[in-house]
């Protein structure tokens, strides 16, 4: 017996979650005087350049704000969510770079 209740079944390995802490960026363009240090709840953010850190913040907020609306936490999302949200990322920051003078 796998401890699972029969009408949920064994979950496949995409389902489980994967128990992530948090998400780590690192901004590797920035000269060696800049300091950029972001810290969230479940994010740690460092380097880059002012624009590319920006950018790494304003991804991992609406990355983490994608979790919430799925009404989870981070350690609860599993494979396919993670892969589902990272392509509605990738879809709307290409749809606004395309509307961008």
């Amino acid at each position: 017996m796998t401890g699972v209740p029969p009408e949920q079944g064994p979950r496949r390995p995409e389902e489980k979650p994967l128990g992530m802490e948090g998400l780590l960026g690192l901004g590797l363009d920035g000269r060696p005087d800049d300091v950029h240090i972001t810290r969230g709840e479940n994010f740690y953010l460092y380097g880059g350049s002012k624009p590319t850190h920006e950018h790494m913040r304003e991804t991992v907020l609406r990355f983490n704000d994608k979790v919430d609306a799925r009404g989870k936490k981070l350690n609860e999302v599993n494979a396919r969510e993670l892969n589902e949200i990272a392509h509605e990322l990738r879809k709307e920051m290409a749809d606004r770079q395309r509307r961008s003078p």
